[in-house]
């Protein structure tokens, strides 16, 4: 039994570095870490992103939370500010269904409730970017790059109302800088990347024994997470005995008892 459990928990260990290993920054958890305490990687997007060399961020948060009380709240990936006082929320995006038109819209919302107090001058909102970076050419234009203003249908002229959408197509990946950046946030390889502000965060986390250590306890509560939420279904399924389902995933028997246990109706 306790060479058994050995083997398991190596088969384990070994699974949980694979993965690490197919990650790129389009992947929640990698990017997050990658990204936390990181603003010269967030500031070198922002830089080809906004064609702008000389913008710099401060104030960089991963993972924000926005509350919304009367209703839904939104955690953003990266919220950060420049020295210009202008606000940007950054979306990586791996599917499709996380980037739809209305969540930047509901994003952009929620940026402009929190900006400012009760009794403030609406003048004082600041200059907002919603910028989605997603995988697939969501917007389907073939484009590497949409920007989404306001304008006036009557003469076609601006709104100005200073909240802009950005979309970036991840699938035009050409020997552009912003090719070049989506090059490098599709990449698994830190060695093949183009920006070494992003390749060095990537080794780090990939190739460095305490930058794995750290991801690896990250991912195992992730694969723990995955296994359970399987183990869950397959009772509700009733083909498999929980001996059976516990071999298949390599979950501890009195774990999948429990959740047979808490699976019964009261």
């Amino acid at each position: 039994m306790k060479m058994a459990n050995e083997q398991n928990r190596e088969k384990n260990r070994q699974y949980i570095l694979n993965r690490i290993q197919e990650m790129c920054y389009f992947d929640d958890e990698f990017m997050t870490k990658c990204l936390e305490d990181y603003p010269t990687g967030i500031e070198l997007m922002l830089r080809i992103i906004m064609n702008d060399n000389t913008l710099v961020v401060k104030d960089v948060q991963v993972q924000s939370v926005i509350k919304n009380l009367q209703g839904r709240s939104i955690r953003m990936d990266i919220k950060t500010i420049d020295l210009e006082k202008k606000q940007y929320d950054v979306e990586m995006q791996k599917a499709d269904s996380g980037s739809k038109p209305k969540r930047a819209r509901y994003n952009s919302s929620l940026i402009d409730a929190n900006a400012i107090l009760p009794g403030d001058d609406t003048e004082l909102l600041p200059e907002t970017y919603v910028i989605f970076i997603t995988e697939n050419d969501v917007l389907k234009g073939n484009l590497p790059i949409y920007h989404i203003e306001r304008t006036i249908k009557e003469n076609g002229k601006l709104f100005d109302d200073k909240a802009h959408i950005i979309y970036v197509n991840g699938e035009i990946k050409d020997d552009t800088p912003l090719g070049r950046l989506m090059q490098d946030l599709s990449c698994t390889n830190p060695d093949e990347m183009n920006y070494k502000e992003l390749a060095d965060r990537a080794r780090y986390f990939k190739k460095d024994k305490e930058g794995r250590k750290i991801m690896s306890k990250i991912m195992e509560e992730i694969v723990n997470y995955e296994k359970i939420e399987a183990a869950k279904r397959m009772l509700e399924r009733g083909k498999l005995t929980k001996e059976e389902i516990s071999e298949d995933l390599n979950l501890p028997l009195h774990i999948v008892e429990t959740l047979a246990n808490d699976l019964q109706p009261v």
